[in-house]
């Protein structure tokens, strides 16, 4: 785990980073608040802090506010070090945002014991974050955070002037599924489906259960065509499987109906609810067209 480090005093520093990565942690050193802010400033930036109070530009109860006032997607654990020690500096330091206070000159094995504190923390937020964003039983991004993470990679492409490919696969004749094999064999149906829709997408792109039997994926840089293109593979792959339900010497078959849209350079920009909008009327289309096929929102003029 990488620990931002912010300390002007260069012996302290050494200190610091000697005795973090011998503890097993990836120290990222800086000298002063302003490089420390900047560096929390950033996407994918650390996520275990150790700040001193006093240093040159922005002091380290500063950094705890400016932290706590923005909003991130990963807490940020902050431990306060200072030669401040009385109970109104204490009380000071926890205020501003800190998470926890150490007075100089520490202990290292007081400061090890307070970083692995943190990580846990840390860890414990993680896997709550993840419990929260994922479906129970297909372990995809459930509607919501699937809904969150298509409107920032939709912001991002419309910045960056970059294709976003959407595909709504839907299982057919699920219902019949569930009533002739019973709900435990159709959740077995969904998560094979589930698999194969994450081992045949690309490693950037991300899927999310939209709602029963209906599944939604995101496709950064992907036109139409392409996102087509992976949809039929999945198509074929599903056709041609078989889900076997245990203790009963049972194998189930299942078909999906996929519909395409995306946003592309020199096409009118649409809002994450059009686009899905799109997606939806191809699938309809899809379905209305016999089943089993992949359609595709521009190929038949909506």
């Amino acid at each position: 785990m990488r620990v931002l480090i912010a300390d002007d005093d260069a012996l302290s520093r050494k200190i610091l980073e000697e005795s973090l990565s011998h503890w097993g942690y990836e120290p990222v050193i800086t000298k002063d608040g302003d490089e420390a802010w900047d560096m929390l400033k950033e996407d994918g930036g650390p996520t275990l802090v150790v700040l001193d109070w006093v240093m040159p530009g922005m002091e380290g109860i500063e950094i705890c506010q400016k932290v706590r006032a923005r909003r991130t997607a990963n807490y940020i654990y902050i431990i306060l070090l200072s030669a401040k020690n009385s109970n109104e500096d204490v009380i000071k330091g926890l205020e501003s945002g800190a998470d926890d206070y150490i007075s100089k000159p520490f202990h290292p094995e007081e400061l090890k014991s307070r970083l692995k504190i943190g990580q846990r923390i840390i860890e414990l937020e993680k896997r709550i974050m993840c419990l929260a964003s994922t479906d129970y039983l297909t372990a995809l991004l459930n509607r919501r955070a699937f809904m969150e993470r298509m409107e920032a990679e939709i912001n991002r492409v419309t910045r960056e002037n970059k294709s976003f490919g959407i595909v709504i696969a839907d299982l057919d004749h699920f219902k019949l599924v569930n009533d002739t094999y019973g709900h435990q064999a159709g959740d077995l149906v969904l998560q094979e489906f589930s698999r194969c829709l994450s081992s045949s997408f690309r490693i950037y792109d991300f899927i999310g259960r939209y709602g029963g039997e209906e599944f939604i994926v995101g496709l950064p840089g992907a036109s139409s065509e392409v996102a087509g293109a992976i949809a039929e593979r999945v198509r074929k792959r599903l056709e041609q499987h078989r889900t076997l339900v245990p203790d009963c010497d049972l194998e189930i078959s299942v078909t999906a109906s996929f519909g395409i849209t995306s946003m592309e350079n020199g096409r009118p920009q649409l809002s994450m609810d059009g686009l899905i909008k799109q997606a939806d009327s191809a699938l309809y289309m899809a379905k209305q067209l016999g089943r089993n096929r992949v359609e595709i929102f521009k190929s038949y003029g909506y």
